[in-house]
C-alpha cells in the first residue's frame, strides 16, 4: 500500500523514515530542499504539491505544527482534496486540537475519504526507535485499519475515542509535561543553592516518590551534562498547553495549579524566544537562584 507523507520536522523526519522501510512512499515538506535531502537518503519520491503527494496514496499521513497548518493544506488547486480519492484513509499525526480535527475530518468525508487523529509521544527518540506512544481518535473500523501503517513508528497504539480524543489526551500530557518541567526547575536550582550536589541529589531523588521521566530521562542527558539540545520547540508546548486549558475552559472546570503552567509557560516562551527548547524554562530558574544545575 502506497503512503503519502507530509511534514518532515524534527519528528515527521524518522517517522517518514521508518514508514518507507515498510510501504513505497512520497513526501511532501514547506521547505522543498528538506524533502529532497530526505528523498536521497530513503529513495522515495518526492511530490511538488499536496495535491500531488496524495493523488496515488492509499493512505495520507501528516505530521505538522497544528490542527490549523493542515486545514491551510486542503483547499486550492494544489490543495489535498484536489488529490485525495474516495476511499483514502488520512492519519493526522499532528498535535492538534479536537475542534480542529473534527473540522478536518467533516471535510473528508465529504470526499469519501476516512480520518483519524493520531497524535504521537516520545521525542525524536522514539521516532527513529519506533517505540512512539499513538494516541488515536476516531471511529473503531478506522482504527483497525490505520493500526498496521501506526505500527511503522508506534510501540503502545491506543484507541481512546471519537475524533479528537487522541488530541485532548495529548494536549493534557503535554500541560502535565509542562508542569514536571517547570516545578523540577525551581526544586534543582533551590537543592543547588542548598548546597547540595546535583548528580547526588537527582540520584536521591529518581529513586523515590519525586521522580518522573522528566527527572530520570531529560534532566540527566540535557541538563546536567549542559547540552541543550533542541529537540521539541517550547513554543509548540506553550500551544498544546493552550489547547488543554482552552478544553478545560469549555468544560467549565477549576483547574487553578494548570492555568498557573499557562501562564509560566507562556512567559517563559516570551522569556526566552520563540526558538528555545522546551526544557529551556529551567535555564530562567538558574539565572533567578544563581546557579547551574550541572554534575
Amino acid at each position: 500500500m502506497s503512503v503519502a507523507f507530509l511534514g518532515l520536522g524534527a519528528i515527521g523526519r524518522p517517522m517518514a523514515a521508518r514508514v518507507a522501510v515498510r510501504h513505497p512512499l512520497v513526501v511532501w515538506n514547506r521547505t522543498a530542499a528538506r524533502a529532497q535531502e530526505f528523498a536521497r537518503q530513503t529513495a522515495c519520491r518526492v511530490a511538488g504539491s499536496p495535491a500531488e503527494a496524495v493523488r496515488e496514496a492509499d493512505v495520507v499521513m501528516t505530521c505538522l505544527s497544528t490542527s490549523l497548518d493542515v486545514e491551510s493544506l486542503l483547499d486550492g488547486p494544489e490543495g489535498l482534496l484536489a488529490g485525495l480519492r474516495p476511499g483514502t484513509l488520512f492519519l493526522d499525526c499532528t498535535s492538534g486540537d479536537p475542534a480542529g480535527s473534527n473540522r478536518i475530518a467533516r471535510r473528508l468525508a465529504e470526499r469519501g475519504v476516512a480520518f483519524a487523529d493520531c497524535p504521537v509521544s516520545g521525542g525524536t527518540n522514539g521516532a527513529e526507535a519506533g517505540t512512539l506512544t499513538v494516541m488515536v481518535g476516531g471511529d473503531p473500523a478506522v482504527f483497525e485499519r490505520a493500526r498496521p501503517y501506526l505500527e511503522c513508528f508506534g510501540k503502545l497504539i491506543v484507541h481512546l475515542g471519537a475524533i479528537g480524543a487522541g488530541d485532548t489526551i495529548k494536549a493534557i500530557n503535554q500541560v502535565l509535561l509542562a508542569a514536571n518541567i517547570l516545578s523540577l526547575g525551581e526544586a534543582l536550582t533551590a537543592m543547588v543553592k542548598a548546597g547540595v550536589p546535583a548528580r547526588a541529589g537527582l540520584e536521591v531523588l529518581n529513586a523515590s516518590s519525586g521522580r518522573s521521566f522528566v527527572s530520570e530521562s531529560l534532566v540527566p542527558a540535557r541538563v546536567l551534562t549542559g547540552a541543550w539540545p533542541n529537540t521539541f520547540r517550547l513554543a509548540l508546548m506553550d500551544k498544546d498547553v493552550g489547547i488543554a486549558l482552552d478544553l478545560i475552559d469549555q468544560l467549565g472546570l477549576d483547574t487553578p495549579l494548570l492555568d498557573l503552567v499557562r501562564d509560566r509557560t507562556r512567559a517563559a516562551r516570551a522569556a526566552l524566544g520563540e526558538q528555545a527548547d522546551y526544557l529551556e524554562p529551567i535555564k530562567l530558574n538558574e539565572r533567578a537562584a544563581g546557579v547551574e544545575v550541572r554534575g
